[in-house]
């Protein structure tokens, strides 16, 4: 239990300081499109903490401003998965019959593809842009949300409250919205903790597969396409925006994994 709260601690103080620094950028870092070719390529430094870029900009004022871009479209992808998955696995799994079984079928068929791949596909039809990645993403995580909503919803259905709100007199719609949906909530925003770093993978390797936010917006995976060239002479370029995808994914992997072991 000592473990537990301990990673809940660090997961909630992460994960608070990397909503801060999504919302208000400006307090950590200046500009992060400044351009100064005479001082591009530049290694760690007093002056520049993370060295710059091939054009001369500051790394370090990409890696904070591009936490609101990467961040906020994983955020808003998984809220959106969550709230479409969610919604329709509770209604399958308390009406039951041709509604359960039709869902079921077209979230067995996304799942069949894997993550990745069907990102791919997607983003590629889609287009680039943070609105069409949202989207991708949302249409990936949303037969995980429909299947784990619709277990939770299947369990509260044959629970005796339910029962009882029926002998009372409470309808189908009623005993839905102010029962069985309140009590599935909590584990569909569960959920949303424990997919967020992988979606939040899937999210980098997008953008850099070149498919993610187009330049010059700071994102943390079109970052490490655009280091691929400069590996061996500039190393930092790829060093720092990756240690900040694998913080965030630390953080809401602690999160997560503390949230779920009280909850059971």
């Amino acid at each position: 239990m000592r473990r537990v709260r301990i990673e809940l601690a660090i997961g909630l103080a992460l994960c608070a300081l990397f909503l801060l620094i999504s919302l208000a950028p400006a307090l950590f870092a200046g500009p992060s499109d400044a351009v100064s070719v005479a001082r591009r390529l530049e290694a760690p430094s007093a002056e520049f903490w993370f060295g710059t870029d091939e054009t001369g900009r500051d790394v370090y004022a990409r890696v904070i401003h591009g936490a609101g871009t990467t961040l906020g479209i994983v955020g808003v992808a998984i809220g959106l998965a969550g709230l479409i998955g969610g919604g329709l696995g509770v209604l399958a799994g308390f009406a039951g019959r041709w509604a359960d079984l039709a869902l079921s079928r077209m979230a067995d068929a996304l799942l069949a593809f894997p993550p990745i791949i069907l990102g791919v596909i997607l983003a590629s039809t889609l287009g680039s842009g943070a609105g069409n990645l949202v989207l991708a993403l949302a249409i990936i995580y949303v037969p995980v949300f429909y299947r784990v909503a619709r277990a939770a919803a299947l369990m509260e259905s044959n629970r005796a409250y339910v029962e009882a709100a029926r002998a009372l007199g409470y309808g189908e719609a009623a005993i839905l919205l102010r029962h069985v949906l309140r009590n599935v909530a909590p584990v569909v925003a569960l959920q949303c903790v424990i997919l967020f770093p992988l979606a939040l993978q899937i999210q980098a390797a997008l953008g850099f597969l070149g498919l993610g936010v187009p330049p010059p917006t700071p994102d943390w995976g079109a970052s490490l396409q655009e280091s691929r060239n400069y590996l061996t002479a500039a190393p930092w370029l790829a060093l720092f925006p990756g240690a900040a995808l694998l913080l965030a994914a630390v953080a809401a992997s602690l999160l997560g994994r503390a949230l779920q072991a009280r909850h059971t």
